[in-house]
């Protein structure tokens, strides 16, 4: 996921905010240290490029690599880095930042990144695109462009690699663990920990100038017991922040005892040493509210992930994660509606301790508290953009008060905010619950919170994931009736995205898994949406045929409503054709099964549509007694706007038959009609253009 957009008239300080790995407590405005690896990384900006072998410039753009263990400030060194290139106005494109694993520790989808990219660039990424037509996008997007990216915490040089820019006039900074074997070029700077001067300095800030003045020997003493790691130390500073009245030298000497399991690298011990300084500090409640954050998603919570996972108050959780942002454990954007983050050098470290000190049945029981109230307050999301008096709303009102959104705005902010957690919790909860019910209902609400705020179009990437995520399961599983639902919500998705042949792929490939799940629903839903891809393509012959096979499923079932609608696509599409005889049958056996479920506003467009028809063959007589009979039924059913565009209709049908004066008369009463009418533009547009 992307970490941050920048500002891309110039440099901008939002390129300069802390990164996955990065300690908690530096931020960029008191960046210090480093000065060696700045003054190389700026001097190799010079020398890349050049291809050694043939003395020319190279044709893509060139590669910094930044390598460090995470925690190590390998993340906050290649912002300042940024931030140094980008001022003299090298780099008039702008910074563009994205992190490459997510802080759970799983590696980012190629697909994931390069939308993310292309999201920042502001251009548009077709929904149900593949990663290497998303990666050939970002790159030729950046062709034209003097820009520098930031590509956070990558795994390796496959992830890299895809998205270098074929422009040489573009720099690459990437921030890694260890070497990007395959990426020739590539200029490594290696990080180690902080020199002692820099490490007592963050030490001195956090905890202040005097306790470090009155020991400066033991400041430097337990800056080295941190190997100069600076996310030990912050931790290590957060310990002593929380504590006035203990000395320089309690820490050392505290951090010394602390034991860690021989198996953790060396240059890990640290790291590991601070945590569980910190962690053996918190009072037991907590400790474990700590630990549980090992099931954050994506490592991202807010009170209420807390307040579920915790079985606390959303006040208390508010508390225990301000007290682990003073402590250093945490990073948290500030924002209204704020979302927490754990680093994700620490997160390993918290899932460790998690596992050690809790029973499976605890960590299950805890997460499904938190998928529950996910799922509640998605919900609550969506049902906030109902009507006032809708079930949704009246359902809504009896939640807790906390649960609740006060109006639309702060539901859809909230919504943007925790969207990243929210797709991390189901794919976790597929992943892990093999499509129970828990995981279907979070699945099921995110995508209904999305498509009610943010419109089934431009939710469409989102919604791809989730439904292909369902997909990859129910195949994976043998899970036919749920491959056939993914499968058609994957190619609905198509449908309104104007993908229309692969929609029909996957409603073909639905309606055999539906077959193989012996789910009448779906292969009847397969086969009128086919129906309908084949409308959409003009191919109105095959069309009529996959309506005509839902149409006689639907018989066979009995389901009088979805036939009569069938009827009506049947109507339609051999009217499209010119096949009027045919169109005229289908839309009156749609108007008669309508007449016997007695919905009288389908029938009357039933009827109107039949009048249209029969204009259609030259049947202007008969056209005029059935729309007569429409115009009554839309009384009847008091449908003002349709007994408007039906007497407008008949009006045209009159002037046509050679009687203005009956069309005047006609039209005044439309217009009597429609005065009122905030769309009776509309309407007489669309009669006049009849």
């Amino acid at each position: 996921m992307t970490d941050q957009a920048v500002d891309t008239s110039g440099p901008a300080e939002t390129a300069r905010t802390s990164g996955a790995d990065e300690p908690p407590g530096v931020t960029p405005s008191q960046f210090f240290g480093r000065e060696r690896e700045l003054k190389a990384l700026q001097e190799d900006v010079g020398r890349t490029g050049l291809d050694t072998l043939a003395g020319r410039k190279a044709a893509r753009a060139r590669v910094l690599l930044i390598a460090g263990r995470p925690g190590s400030g390998r993340s906050a060194l290649a912002v300042e880095l940024a931030r140094r290139l980008t001022e003299p106005g090298d780099y008039p494109d702008g910074v563009f930042r994205v992190q490459l694993t997510d802080p759970d520790g799983e590696r980012v989808p190629g697909e994931r990144t390069a939308r993310g990219l292309l999201e920042l660039l502001s251009v548009p990424a077709p929904p149900g695109a593949d990663e290497d037509d998303l990666s050939g996008m970002v790159r030729e997007a950046f062709a034209s462009r003097r820009a520098l990216i930031v590509l956070d915490d990558a795994v390796d040089a496959e992830q890299v690699d895809p998205l270098l820019p074929d422009n040489p006039d573009c720099l690459v900074v990437a921030v890694a663990t260890g070497p990007l074997t395959g990426i020739p070029g590539v200029r490594p700077c290696t990080v180690g920990g902080l020199d002692t001067g820099s490490a007592v300095r963050l030490l001195a800030r956090a905890v202040g100038q005097v306790r470090v003045t009155v020991d400066p020997r033991t400041a430097e003493a337990l800056a080295q017991e941190c190997g100069g790691h600076p996310a030990a130390l912050t931790l290590v500073a957060g310990w002593l922040a929380a504590r006035p009245g203990a000395s320089v030298a309690d820490a050392a000497g505290r951090l010394r005892d602390q034991q860690v399991d021989s198996e953790v690298p060396a240059a890990s011990r640290p790291l590991a040493r601070a945590f569980r300084l910190v962690h053996e500090s918190l009072p037991p409640a907590a400790a474990r509210t700590l630990r549980l954050l090992a099931l954050a998603p994506a490592g991202l919570a807010d009170a209420h992930t807390v307040s579920a996972l915790a079985g606390c108050s959303v006040p208390a959780a508010e508390a225990a994660l301000d007290d682990f942002v003073r402590l250093g454990l945490l990073r948290t954007d500030g924002a209204r509606q704020p979302q927490y983050e754990l680093p994700g050098c620490l997160a390993p470290l918290v899932r460790a301790a998690l596992e050690e000190a809790e029973r499976p049945g605890e960590i299950q029981l805890a997460r499904a508290r938190m998928l529950e109230r996910t799922v509640r307050r998605l919900q609550a999301c969506r049902a906030v953009t109902d009507p006032e008096d809708s079930p949704a709303r009246r359902r809504l009102a009896g939640l807790p008060s906390s649960l609740r959104f006060s109006h639309p705005e702060s539901a859809a902010e909230w919504l943007r905010i925790r969207e990243p957690a929210l797709v991390a919790a189901a794919r976790s909860a597929v992943r892990e619950g093999d499509l129970d019910t828990l995981a279907r209902r979070l699945v099921a609400a995110l995508v209904r919170a999305l498509a009610a705020h943010r419109g089934t179009e431009d939710a469409a990437p989102v919604l791809y994931g989730l439904h292909g995520l369902v997909l990859d399961v129910a195949e994976r599983r043998d899970l036919p009736r749920e491959k056939a639902a993914a499968l058609l919500n994957l190619a609905d998705l198509d449908a309104r995205t104007g993908r229309t042949e692969g929609a029909l792929v996957r409603y073909r490939a639905a309606l055999d898994a539906g077959r193989a799940a012996g789910d009448l629903y779906a292969t009847g839903r397969a086969m009128e949406s086919a129906g309908g891809a084949y409308a959409e393509l003009g191919d109105f012959s095959r069309a009529s045929d996959w309506y005509g096979r839902a149409l006689a499923q639907r018989l066979g079932q009995g389901e009088r409503a979805d036939a009569a609608r069938l009827y009506g696509r049947l109507g339609a599409v051999h009217a499209y054709a010119g096949r009027y005889g045919e169109a005229l049958r289908d839309w009156r056996a749609a108007a008669a099964g309508y007449r016997r479920l007695g919905d009288v506003p389908a029938q009357a467009r039933a009827l109107s549509e039949a009048a249209r028809v029969q204009e259609y063959a030259g049947r202007p007589q008969e056209s005029l007694h059935t729309c007569r009979e429409a115009v009554e039924l839309a009384r009847r059913a008091g449908d003002v706007r349709l007994q408007a565009a039906l007497e407008l209709r008949l009006a045209d049908t009159l002037d046509r038959l050679g009687d203005p004066a009956a069309a005047r008369l006609h039209r005044a009463t439309a217009d009597r009609l429609l005065e009122d009418d905030s769309d009776a533009c509309e309407i007489r547009s669309a009669s006049a253009e009849n």
